[in-house]
């Protein structure tokens, strides 16, 4: 398998499901990259399923001004799935990992 890229880069926002699992394919999740390009921190909120604290993977994680979050992973998700994200305005979100047939 290859690396695709699944969402972004786009800026954050409130909260939005930013990436649905196809019908028919697993994804694996492998890096979440969050771009701060603002000149005071921001927020980072991220879960799999519909937001809630039992769902979220970050959880109003500070990402300083100018910086960038980089988390290698393996999130594992099933067709139909979600991938919620929300953030300051100035925060960009970038989503890769791997899809394979089911």
């Amino acid at each position: 398998m290859s690396m695709k890229r699944f969402a972004g880069p786009a800026a954050l926002g409130a909260s939005a499901t930013k990436y649905t699992v196809p019908a028919g394919l697993r994804a694996t999740i492998r890096h979440i990259h969050v771009s701060n390009t603002s000149a005071g921190a921001i927020t980072f909120t991220a879960s799999i399923g519909a937001d809630a604290a039992g769902t979220r993977i970050f959880d109003t994680y500070s990402i300083a001004a100018g910086t960038v979050l980089d988390h290698y992973c393996l999130y594992v998700m099933e067709a139909a799935e979600i991938f919620v994200a929300a953030g300051g305005a100035a925060g960009v979100l970038t989503l890769s990992g791997e899809l394979e047939a089911i």
